[in-house]
């Protein structure tokens, strides 16, 4: 279901895209509310799924994981029951989506070391045939996306600070 914001929502969740530490009283100073009135706001915005979360910005290189890599992996609908639990538990996977083409998951994961890597390729086997893809480097880190309204009560795509 898309929910439609009104504008001072919209500039509150584009303040707390930028800085999720932001205090309701900085908040409240840069949309024109009291800071109850803006507690209020999140606190609807975070019910309806537009807030889901507060994170907090870690550099693994900074934690000495050097081997990013990404890996597709063929697997059975059958074995989903078994693989879903499997690559939940597993500390190194970052992300892991299904998706369409010749292999049916794409698997984000950080390691320490390739052999560390190797062994968990390893381990993903079990479920089908991999195809493994080691980053060199990154041009473009992830971001925070933030997403507007338009005129037509549609939605469009626009990255933090208008770039």
């Amino acid at each position: 279901m898309e929910i439609k914001l009104d504008e001072i929502d919209r500039k509150i969740v584009g303040l707390l895209t930028e800085n999720a530490r932001m205090s309701y009283k900085e908040i409240a100073g840069r949309v024109f509310l009291s800071s109850t009135a803006v507690s209020a706001r999140v606190e609807n915005l975070e019910k309806s799924g537009v807030i889901s979360g507060y994170h907090a910005e870690i550099n693994p290189l900074a934690l000495g994981f050097y081997t990013k890599a990404f890996i597709n992996v063929e697997i059975e609908p059958v074995q989903k029951k078994e693989f879903y639990p499997y690559i939940a538990g597993v500390p190194s996977v970052v992300e892991c989506n299904c998706v369409t083409g010749e292999y049916s998951m794409l698997i984000e994961v950080i390691f320490r070391t390739p052999p560390e890597l190797d062994a968990f390729i390893g381990e993903l086997q079990r479920f089908g045939k991999t195809k493994t893809l080691i980053v060199f480097s990154t041009s473009v880190e992830h971001r925070n996306m933030f997403f507007t309204q338009t005129g037509d009560g549609g939605a469009a795509l626009r990255r933090m600070n208008n770039e």
